[in-house]
């Protein structure tokens, strides 16, 4: 009983964390691994191998890293002020809690608020703001090209 509970749970956060990285409000890489991970531990590694695991570990570290410096990184170069960056990386953290749309808008939001208070020119403000928003559909779209990574790693090494 407790051997098809765990292997309910593995699965169930799988299948939570492939829905999770289209909503952000899901850290889905985390549950994706973690599922992956358990599935691993429960055929004690002999499917999907320890080396495998921590590829699985880079990965989501990796798409971490996508989902919440893709912003940034495009404001920056766009040639954003500090302040235009800190924003969209604030816009991004609030945006994150407001869902899938807040992840569209308030990185934008962010970065113009930011390029607005530093230098006052609407046009960089919104270029900048642009760029920003560039960077976060970059970074979503790595999230889920990691994402598919990832399943595919876990596939590959159970069925072979």
């Amino acid at each position: 009983m407790t051997t098809i509970l765990l292997w309910s749970t593995a699965f169930t956060l799988i299948a939570i964390g492939a829905v999770g990285i289209l909503f952000p409000l899901l850290p889905g890489a985390t549950f994706l691994f973690v599922g992956m991970w358990l599935a691993a531990w429960l055929e004690n590694y002999q499917r999907i191998g320890v080396g495998t695991v921590w590829w699985l570990f880079a990965l989501m570290l990796l798409s971490f890293a996508a989902d919440w410096l893709a912003g940034a990184l495009g404001a920056k170069k766009a040639g954003a002020s500090k302040a235009a960056i800190i924003g969209a990386t604030l816009g991004s953290v609030f945006g994150v809690l407001l869902g899938f749309w807040g992840l569209l808008v308030f990185p934008f939001v962010g970065a113009v608020i930011g390029e607005l208070m530093t230098h006052g020119d609407q046009l960089k403000a919104h270029q900048v703001g642009f760029a920003t928003w560039l960077g976060v559909m970059f970074g979503l779209v790595t999230k889920i090209a990691l994402a598919f990574a990832m399943l595919g790693i876990f596939a590959f090494a159970w069925f072979l």
